[in-house]
Protein backbone atom coordinates (compact mmCIF):
# COMPACT_ATOMS: atom_id res chain seq x y z
CA UNK A 1 0.00 0.00 0.00
CA UNK A 2 2.86 2.41 0.92
CA UNK A 3 4.05 1.24 -2.48
CA UNK A 4 1.08 2.48 -4.75
CA UNK A 5 0.71 6.19 -2.16
CA UNK A 6 4.48 7.28 -2.71
CA UNK A 7 3.61 6.35 -6.88
CA UNK A 8 0.39 8.49 -7.00
CA UNK A 9 2.22 11.19 -5.18
CA UNK A 10 5.01 11.29 -7.85
CA UNK A 11 2.56 11.21 -10.27
CA UNK A 12 0.91 14.34 -9.10
CA UNK A 13 4.37 16.14 -8.77
CA UNK A 14 5.21 15.42 -12.26
CA UNK A 15 1.85 16.92 -13.59
CA UNK A 16 2.48 20.12 -10.92
CA UNK A 17 5.71 21.01 -11.99
CA UNK A 18 5.05 22.57 -15.50
CA UNK A 19 2.16 24.93 -13.90
CA UNK A 20 4.46 25.96 -11.32
CA UNK A 21 7.67 26.38 -13.92
CA UNK A 22 5.33 28.47 -15.78
CA UNK A 23 4.01 30.54 -13.42
CA UNK A 24 7.32 31.46 -12.12
CA UNK A 25 8.97 32.37 -15.62
CA UNK A 26 6.32 34.52 -17.11
CA UNK A 27 8.07 37.51 -19.34
CA UNK A 28 5.85 40.10 -20.69
CA UNK A 29 6.04 39.64 -24.48
CA UNK A 30 5.24 41.86 -27.56
CA UNK A 31 1.26 41.24 -28.56
CA UNK A 32 0.82 40.69 -31.70
CA UNK A 33 -2.43 41.63 -31.87
CA UNK A 34 -1.85 44.97 -29.93
CA UNK A 35 0.73 45.70 -32.28
CA UNK A 36 -0.92 45.14 -35.60
CA UNK A 37 -4.14 47.53 -34.19
CA UNK A 38 -1.50 50.45 -33.17
CA UNK A 39 -0.13 49.95 -36.52
CA UNK A 40 -3.41 50.90 -37.86
CA UNK A 41 -4.13 53.49 -35.64
CA UNK A 42 -1.18 54.96 -36.45
CA UNK A 43 -2.08 54.76 -40.13
CA UNK A 44 -4.98 56.40 -39.00
CA UNK A 45 -3.83 59.46 -37.35
CA UNK A 46 -0.99 60.10 -40.00
CA UNK A 47 -4.17 60.06 -42.33
CA UNK A 48 -5.82 62.87 -40.53
CA UNK A 49 -3.17 65.28 -41.49
CA UNK A 50 -2.09 64.28 -44.95
CA UNK A 51 -5.02 64.29 -47.01
CA UNK A 52 -7.31 65.13 -44.44
CA UNK A 53 -6.70 68.20 -42.33
CA UNK A 54 -5.88 69.10 -45.67
CA UNK A 55 -8.34 68.43 -47.52
CA UNK A 56 -10.73 70.27 -44.92
CA UNK A 57 -8.49 73.53 -44.92
CA UNK A 58 -7.44 73.46 -48.24
CA UNK A 59 -11.30 73.32 -49.14
CA UNK A 60 -12.49 76.30 -46.99
CA UNK A 61 -9.65 78.82 -48.45
CA UNK A 62 -9.62 80.49 -51.99
CA UNK A 63 -8.94 78.96 -55.01
CA UNK A 64 -5.31 80.62 -54.71
CA UNK A 65 -4.29 80.16 -51.50
CA UNK A 66 -4.91 75.63 -51.52
CA UNK A 67 -1.31 74.85 -52.19
CA UNK A 68 -0.11 76.88 -49.43
CA UNK A 69 -2.15 75.29 -47.11
CA UNK A 70 -1.64 71.82 -48.87
CA UNK A 71 2.09 72.78 -48.18
CA UNK A 72 2.22 73.94 -44.53
CA UNK A 73 0.45 70.78 -43.62
CA UNK A 74 2.63 68.15 -45.62
CA UNK A 75 5.82 70.09 -45.01
CA UNK A 76 5.07 69.54 -41.34
CA UNK A 77 4.39 66.33 -41.24
CA UNK A 78 8.13 66.20 -42.40
CA UNK A 79 10.00 68.39 -40.28
CA UNK A 80 7.99 67.50 -36.94
CA UNK A 81 8.51 64.06 -37.67
CA UNK A 82 12.56 64.42 -38.10
CA UNK A 83 12.15 66.88 -34.65
CA UNK A 84 10.63 64.22 -32.83
CA UNK A 85 13.10 61.13 -33.10
CA UNK A 86 16.24 63.38 -32.85
CA UNK A 87 15.19 65.01 -29.46
CA UNK A 88 11.77 65.44 -29.38
CA UNK A 89 10.26 62.29 -27.96
CA UNK A 90 12.72 62.25 -25.56
CA UNK A 91 12.00 65.56 -24.36
CA UNK A 92 8.20 64.59 -24.30
CA UNK A 93 8.39 61.31 -22.89
CA UNK A 94 11.93 61.09 -21.53
CA UNK A 95 13.30 61.59 -17.81
CA UNK A 96 15.05 65.00 -17.37
CA UNK A 97 18.94 63.89 -15.50
CA UNK A 98 18.00 67.32 -13.21
CA UNK A 99 15.64 66.22 -11.19
CA UNK A 100 14.21 69.63 -10.53
CA UNK A 101 13.14 69.78 -14.02
CA UNK A 102 11.48 66.27 -14.46
CA UNK A 103 7.88 67.53 -14.23
CA UNK A 104 7.87 70.16 -16.58
CA UNK A 105 10.34 68.40 -19.84
CA UNK A 106 12.15 65.39 -20.33
CA UNK A 107 15.63 65.01 -21.01
CA UNK A 108 17.93 64.08 -23.98
CA UNK A 109 18.52 59.73 -23.01
CA UNK A 110 16.40 58.82 -25.95
CA UNK A 111 17.56 61.37 -28.75
CA UNK A 112 17.90 59.64 -31.92
CA UNK A 113 16.15 56.35 -30.06
CA UNK A 114 19.21 55.71 -28.56
CA UNK A 115 19.55 51.90 -27.05
CA UNK A 116 15.62 51.71 -27.82
CA UNK A 117 15.58 48.24 -29.56
CA UNK A 118 12.70 47.26 -32.32
CA UNK A 119 11.34 44.16 -29.72
CA UNK A 120 11.45 46.55 -26.59
CA UNK A 121 8.41 47.00 -24.54
CA UNK A 122 6.60 50.03 -24.77
CA UNK A 123 7.29 51.73 -21.62
CA UNK A 124 3.61 52.98 -21.47
CA UNK A 125 1.10 50.89 -21.13
CA UNK A 126 -1.82 52.82 -21.32
CA UNK A 127 -2.40 56.44 -21.42
CA UNK A 128 -2.22 58.35 -18.43
CA UNK A 129 -0.71 55.81 -16.94
CA UNK A 130 2.45 55.59 -14.42
CA UNK A 131 6.11 54.68 -16.38
CA UNK A 132 6.66 50.79 -14.92
CA UNK A 133 9.18 50.90 -12.37
CA UNK A 134 9.76 47.27 -11.91
CA UNK A 135 8.38 46.02 -15.15
CA UNK A 136 5.48 44.46 -13.63
CA UNK A 137 3.04 46.73 -15.49
CA UNK A 138 4.28 47.18 -19.13
CA UNK A 139 3.52 47.74 -22.55
CA UNK A 140 2.45 45.16 -24.94
CA UNK A 141 3.72 46.58 -27.91
CA UNK A 142 6.78 47.71 -29.20
CA UNK A 143 8.63 51.51 -28.03
CA UNK A 144 9.08 52.12 -31.51
CA UNK A 145 5.19 51.84 -32.49
CA UNK A 146 4.48 53.80 -29.17
CA UNK A 147 6.91 56.28 -30.45
CA UNK A 148 5.35 56.44 -33.95
CA UNK A 149 2.09 56.48 -32.47
CA UNK A 150 3.08 59.69 -30.23
CA UNK A 151 4.89 61.15 -33.61
CA UNK A 152 1.45 61.57 -35.27
CA UNK A 153 0.28 63.78 -32.27
CA UNK A 154 2.77 66.13 -33.04
CA UNK A 155 2.50 66.53 -36.35
CA UNK A 156 -0.64 67.34 -36.11
CA UNK A 157 -1.05 69.40 -33.46
CA UNK A 158 0.83 72.49 -35.01
CA UNK A 159 -0.91 71.74 -38.30
CA UNK A 160 -4.45 72.63 -36.70
CA UNK A 161 -2.94 76.19 -36.09
CA UNK A 162 -2.54 76.96 -39.56
CA UNK A 163 -6.37 77.38 -39.82
CA UNK A 164 -6.00 80.43 -37.88
CA UNK A 165 -3.28 82.45 -39.72
CA UNK A 166 -4.67 80.89 -43.56
CA UNK A 167 -4.31 82.90 -46.45
CA UNK A 168 -1.89 85.62 -45.20
CA UNK A 169 1.11 84.06 -43.95
CA UNK A 170 5.51 84.10 -45.26
CA UNK A 171 5.77 80.21 -46.02
CA UNK A 172 9.51 81.04 -44.22
CA UNK A 173 7.93 82.69 -41.61
CA UNK A 174 5.77 79.94 -40.78
CA UNK A 175 8.05 77.20 -41.04
CA UNK A 176 10.36 78.88 -38.39
CA UNK A 177 7.49 79.62 -36.25
CA UNK A 178 5.75 76.23 -36.39
CA UNK A 179 9.49 74.11 -35.48
CA UNK A 180 10.22 76.11 -32.17
CA UNK A 181 6.65 75.95 -31.05
CA UNK A 182 6.74 72.51 -31.33
CA UNK A 183 10.10 71.98 -30.02
CA UNK A 184 9.13 75.17 -27.14
CA UNK A 185 5.48 74.69 -26.50
CA UNK A 186 4.12 71.22 -28.06
CA UNK A 187 7.00 68.90 -26.42
CA UNK A 188 6.76 70.68 -22.95
CA UNK A 189 3.24 70.26 -22.34
CA UNK A 190 3.02 66.81 -24.09
CA UNK A 191 5.57 66.07 -20.90
CA UNK A 192 3.01 67.92 -18.15
CA UNK A 193 0.09 65.28 -19.01
CA UNK A 194 1.37 62.14 -20.55
CA UNK A 195 5.12 61.70 -19.12
CA UNK A 196 5.51 59.75 -16.16
CA UNK A 197 7.20 62.42 -14.71
CA UNK A 198 4.71 64.91 -15.61
CA UNK A 199 3.14 67.33 -13.10
CA UNK A 200 -0.34 67.33 -14.44
CA UNK A 201 -0.50 63.75 -14.93
CA UNK A 202 0.86 63.90 -10.70
CA UNK A 203 -2.05 65.78 -10.32
CA UNK A 204 -4.46 63.85 -11.99
CA UNK A 205 -5.46 65.27 -14.88
CA UNK A 206 -7.84 63.09 -17.55
CA UNK A 207 -6.43 63.86 -20.88
CA UNK A 208 -7.04 60.62 -22.64
CA UNK A 209 -6.12 61.29 -26.56
CA UNK A 210 -5.25 65.04 -26.23
CA UNK A 211 -7.75 67.52 -25.34
CA UNK A 212 -4.96 69.76 -23.57
CA UNK A 213 -2.20 68.42 -25.40
CA UNK A 214 -3.42 69.12 -29.08
CA UNK A 215 -6.78 70.93 -28.61
CA UNK A 216 -6.56 73.51 -26.66
CA UNK A 217 -2.81 74.05 -26.81
CA UNK A 218 -2.85 74.25 -30.68
CA UNK A 219 -6.38 76.05 -30.34
CA UNK A 220 -4.74 79.00 -27.77
CA UNK A 221 -1.86 79.36 -30.09
CA UNK A 222 -3.82 80.02 -33.31
CA UNK A 223 -5.96 82.69 -31.37
CA UNK A 224 -3.01 84.69 -30.29
CA UNK A 225 -1.00 84.29 -33.96
CA UNK A 226 -4.22 85.48 -35.79
CA UNK A 227 -4.44 88.83 -33.47
CA UNK A 228 -1.02 89.18 -33.95
CA UNK A 229 -0.94 88.62 -37.47
CA UNK A 230 -3.73 90.94 -38.27
CA UNK A 231 -6.87 90.11 -40.40
CA UNK A 232 -6.81 89.34 -43.55
CA UNK A 233 -6.61 92.52 -46.27
CA UNK A 234 -10.58 91.96 -47.53
CA UNK A 235 -11.52 90.65 -44.42
CA UNK A 236 -15.28 91.68 -44.02
CA UNK A 237 -15.91 90.71 -40.06
CA UNK A 238 -17.51 86.65 -41.45
CA UNK A 239 -16.05 83.90 -42.83
CA UNK A 240 -15.06 84.29 -46.58
CA UNK A 241 -17.15 82.02 -49.02
CA UNK A 242 -14.89 78.59 -49.20
CA UNK A 243 -13.66 77.72 -52.90
CA UNK A 244 -14.33 74.03 -52.77
CA UNK A 245 -17.09 72.61 -50.24
CA UNK A 246 -16.91 68.99 -51.68
CA UNK A 247 -12.88 69.44 -50.29
CA UNK A 248 -14.18 70.36 -46.84
CA UNK A 249 -16.41 67.63 -46.78
CA UNK A 250 -13.94 64.85 -47.78
CA UNK A 251 -11.56 66.23 -45.15
CA UNK A 252 -14.07 66.40 -42.48
CA UNK A 253 -14.98 62.46 -43.30
CA UNK A 254 -11.15 61.65 -43.19
CA UNK A 255 -10.99 63.33 -40.32
CA UNK A 256 -14.04 61.30 -38.59
CA UNK A 257 -12.69 58.03 -39.87
CA UNK A 258 -8.89 59.08 -38.58
CA UNK A 259 -10.30 59.66 -35.38
CA UNK A 260 -10.61 56.48 -34.58
CA UNK A 261 -6.93 55.82 -34.77
CA UNK A 262 -6.53 58.89 -32.50
CA UNK A 263 -9.15 58.13 -30.09
CA UNK A 264 -9.44 54.21 -29.68
CA UNK A 265 -5.33 54.09 -30.32
CA UNK A 266 -4.59 56.15 -27.30
CA UNK A 267 -5.65 52.90 -24.87
CA UNK A 268 -2.27 51.43 -26.41
CA UNK A 269 -3.76 47.53 -26.73
CA UNK A 270 -6.69 45.96 -28.73
CA UNK A 271 -9.52 45.88 -26.17
CA UNK A 272 -12.60 46.83 -24.71
CA UNK A 273 -11.07 50.36 -23.60
CA UNK A 274 -10.21 50.91 -27.51
CA UNK A 275 -13.61 49.92 -28.51
CA UNK A 276 -15.29 52.08 -26.25
CA UNK A 277 -13.22 54.64 -27.15
CA UNK A 278 -14.31 54.16 -31.07
CA UNK A 279 -18.08 53.65 -29.69
CA UNK A 280 -17.87 57.31 -27.58
CA UNK A 281 -15.95 58.63 -30.82
CA UNK A 282 -18.52 58.07 -33.50
CA UNK A 283 -21.67 59.32 -31.18
CA UNK A 284 -20.14 62.69 -29.88
CA UNK A 285 -19.22 63.16 -33.73
CA UNK A 286 -22.25 62.21 -34.64
CA UNK A 287 -24.91 63.92 -32.23
CA UNK A 288 -22.28 66.60 -32.64
CA UNK A 289 -22.70 66.92 -36.56
CA UNK A 290 -26.61 66.47 -36.06
CA UNK A 291 -26.98 69.75 -33.61
CA UNK A 292 -25.20 71.79 -35.93
CA UNK A 293 -27.25 71.32 -38.85
CA UNK A 294 -30.19 72.06 -36.64
CA UNK A 295 -28.81 75.45 -35.61
CA UNK A 296 -27.88 75.56 -39.10
CA UNK A 297 -31.27 75.63 -39.99
CA UNK A 298 -32.82 77.44 -37.08
CA UNK A 299 -30.29 80.41 -37.81
CA UNK A 300 -29.22 80.39 -41.15
CA UNK A 301 -32.78 79.19 -42.72
CA UNK A 302 -30.79 76.46 -44.57
CA UNK A 303 -28.84 73.41 -43.23
CA UNK A 304 -25.21 73.16 -44.87
CA UNK A 305 -22.58 71.07 -45.98
CA UNK A 306 -19.47 72.92 -44.58
CA UNK A 307 -21.88 73.26 -41.06
CA UNK A 308 -22.29 69.87 -40.60
CA UNK A 309 -18.85 68.96 -41.23
CA UNK A 310 -17.64 71.84 -38.62
CA UNK A 311 -19.93 70.72 -36.32
CA UNK A 312 -18.74 66.45 -36.71
CA UNK A 313 -14.86 68.07 -36.65
CA UNK A 314 -16.31 69.63 -33.13
CA UNK A 315 -18.02 66.63 -31.74
CA UNK A 316 -14.69 64.98 -32.51
CA UNK A 317 -12.44 67.11 -30.61
CA UNK A 318 -14.48 67.42 -27.76
CA UNK A 319 -14.66 64.05 -27.08
CA UNK A 320 -10.74 63.75 -27.34
CA UNK A 321 -9.94 64.03 -23.24
CA UNK A 322 -12.93 62.05 -22.18
CA UNK A 323 -13.11 58.74 -24.70
CA UNK A 324 -11.23 56.70 -22.44
CA UNK A 325 -13.74 57.50 -19.50
CA UNK A 326 -17.20 58.33 -20.66
CA UNK A 327 -20.03 56.18 -21.45
CA UNK A 328 -21.92 56.81 -24.02
CA UNK A 329 -24.64 59.01 -22.52
CA UNK A 330 -21.52 60.75 -21.46
CA UNK A 331 -20.60 61.07 -25.38
CA UNK A 332 -24.17 62.29 -26.45
CA UNK A 333 -23.88 65.07 -24.01
CA UNK A 334 -20.46 66.08 -24.97
CA UNK A 335 -21.27 66.66 -28.82
CA UNK A 336 -24.29 68.06 -28.09
CA UNK A 337 -22.59 70.74 -25.89
CA UNK A 338 -19.63 71.38 -27.82
CA UNK A 339 -21.85 71.93 -30.84
CA UNK A 340 -23.84 74.69 -28.97
CA UNK A 341 -20.90 76.42 -27.41
CA UNK A 342 -18.96 76.35 -30.69
CA UNK A 343 -21.84 77.50 -32.77
CA UNK A 344 -22.05 80.44 -30.75
CA UNK A 345 -18.43 80.98 -30.43
CA UNK A 346 -17.98 80.86 -34.54
CA UNK A 347 -21.32 82.69 -34.98
CA UNK A 348 -21.84 85.45 -32.64
CA UNK A 349 -18.94 86.12 -30.29
CA UNK A 350 -15.92 86.23 -33.13
CA UNK A 351 -17.62 88.10 -35.34
CA UNK A 352 -18.61 90.63 -32.41
CA UNK A 353 -14.71 90.95 -31.20
CA UNK A 354 -13.50 91.16 -34.98
CA UNK A 355 -10.53 88.70 -34.63
CA UNK A 356 -9.87 86.99 -38.03
CA UNK A 357 -9.35 82.77 -37.19
CA UNK A 358 -9.21 82.33 -40.59
CA UNK A 359 -10.72 78.39 -40.46
CA UNK A 360 -11.91 78.63 -36.77
CA UNK A 361 -9.30 76.50 -35.52
CA UNK A 362 -9.47 78.76 -32.00
CA UNK A 363 -13.42 78.91 -32.06
CA UNK A 364 -13.25 75.15 -33.15
CA UNK A 365 -10.45 73.22 -31.73
CA UNK A 366 -9.79 75.68 -28.79
CA UNK A 367 -13.50 76.16 -27.48
CA UNK A 368 -13.96 72.29 -28.22
CA UNK A 369 -10.87 71.14 -26.52
CA UNK A 370 -11.75 73.31 -23.32
CA UNK A 371 -15.92 72.00 -23.48
CA UNK A 372 -14.07 68.38 -23.44
CA UNK A 373 -11.55 69.03 -20.95
CA UNK A 374 -14.26 70.33 -18.35
CA UNK A 375 -16.65 67.94 -19.35
CA UNK A 376 -14.64 65.10 -18.26
CA UNK A 377 -14.01 66.17 -14.99
CA UNK A 378 -18.24 65.79 -14.98
CA UNK A 379 -18.64 62.87 -16.63
CA UNK A 380 -15.38 60.43 -16.22
CA UNK A 381 -17.50 57.09 -15.42
CA UNK A 382 -15.80 54.76 -13.23
CA UNK A 383 -17.41 51.57 -14.92
CA UNK A 384 -15.33 52.58 -17.89
CA UNK A 385 -12.13 52.79 -15.64
CA UNK A 386 -12.75 51.90 -12.08
CA UNK A 387 -10.00 54.27 -11.12
CA UNK A 388 -10.99 57.41 -12.58
CA UNK A 389 -14.26 58.69 -11.55
CA UNK A 390 -16.07 62.35 -12.34
CA UNK A 391 -18.16 64.81 -10.20
CA UNK A 392 -21.45 63.25 -11.03
CA UNK A 393 -20.19 59.80 -9.77
CA UNK A 394 -18.87 61.68 -6.73
CA UNK A 395 -15.68 62.91 -7.28
CA UNK A 396 -16.00 66.85 -7.54
CA UNK A 397 -12.08 67.11 -7.04
CA UNK A 398 -11.90 66.37 -10.59
CA UNK A 399 -13.42 69.28 -11.61
CA UNK A 400 -11.14 71.70 -10.20
CA UNK A 401 -8.07 69.31 -11.08
CA UNK A 402 -9.22 69.77 -15.32
CA UNK A 403 -9.67 73.26 -14.73
CA UNK A 404 -6.34 73.54 -13.10
CA UNK A 405 -5.16 71.97 -16.81
CA UNK A 406 -6.59 73.87 -18.59
CA UNK A 407 -5.73 77.45 -17.29
CA UNK A 408 -1.92 76.19 -17.36
CA UNK A 409 -2.21 74.58 -20.77
CA UNK A 410 -3.62 78.09 -22.10
CA UNK A 411 -1.62 80.16 -20.48
CA UNK A 412 1.56 78.56 -21.39
CA UNK A 413 0.59 78.17 -24.69
CA UNK A 414 -0.27 82.04 -25.02
CA UNK A 415 2.77 83.28 -23.42
CA UNK A 416 5.09 81.16 -25.04
CA UNK A 417 3.52 81.92 -29.15
CA UNK A 418 3.64 85.41 -28.35
CA UNK A 419 7.42 85.67 -27.40
CA UNK A 420 7.91 83.08 -30.57
CA UNK A 421 5.75 84.96 -33.17
CA UNK A 422 7.52 87.91 -31.93
CA UNK A 423 11.38 86.28 -31.91
CA UNK A 424 10.24 85.23 -35.69
CA UNK A 425 8.73 88.56 -36.89
CA UNK A 426 11.93 90.48 -36.24
CA UNK A 427 14.39 88.07 -37.44
CA UNK A 428 12.72 86.23 -40.33
CA UNK A 429 9.24 88.15 -40.67
CA UNK A 430 5.90 86.77 -40.71
CA UNK A 431 3.13 88.62 -42.59
CA UNK A 432 2.60 88.24 -46.58
CA UNK A 433 3.30 91.40 -48.46
CA UNK A 434 0.21 93.30 -49.35
CA UNK A 435 1.07 92.07 -53.24
CA UNK A 436 1.59 88.34 -51.74
CA UNK A 437 -1.74 87.98 -50.54
CA UNK A 438 -3.66 89.77 -53.32
CA UNK A 439 -2.18 87.38 -56.06
CA UNK A 440 -2.62 84.32 -53.97
CA UNK A 441 0.47 82.39 -51.73
CA UNK A 442 0.37 79.39 -54.37
CA UNK A 443 1.78 81.24 -56.63
CA UNK A 444 3.88 84.10 -54.90
CA UNK A 445 5.71 81.44 -52.31
CA UNK A 446 5.36 78.07 -54.58
CA UNK A 447 5.49 79.26 -58.08
CA UNK A 448 2.33 76.97 -58.43
CA UNK A 449 -1.60 77.07 -59.11
CA UNK A 450 -4.09 73.72 -58.17
CA UNK A 451 -6.43 75.04 -61.36
CA UNK A 452 -5.00 75.72 -65.10
CA UNK A 453 -7.51 77.16 -67.38
CA UNK A 454 -7.48 75.45 -71.18
CA UNK A 455 -8.42 77.63 -73.78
Amino acid sequence: MKKYIISLLALLSFFSLPALATETTVTPTINTGDTAWMIVAIAFVLMMSIPGLALFYGGLVRRKNILSVFMQVFILVAAISVQWVVFGYSNAFGTNSIEALRPFIGGFDWAFLKGIGINDLSPYFISNSQLAADGSDIGTIPHIIFIMFQCMFAVITPALIIGAFAERIKFKGFLVLSILWAIIVYNPVAHWVWSADGWLLALGALDFAGGAVVHINAGIAALVIAIMLGKRRDYKGHALPPHNIPFVAIGAALLWVGWFGFNAGSGLAADGLAANALMVTHIAAASAAFVWAILDWIVGKKPTLVGISTGAVGGLVAITPAAGFVDVTGALAIGILVSLVCFFMVATIKPKLGYDDSLDAFGVHGIGGVVGALAVGFLANPSIQESYSGAFYGNWNQVGIQILSVLAVAAYSAIMTFILFKITDKFIGVRASDKDEAVGLDETMHHETAYTVFD
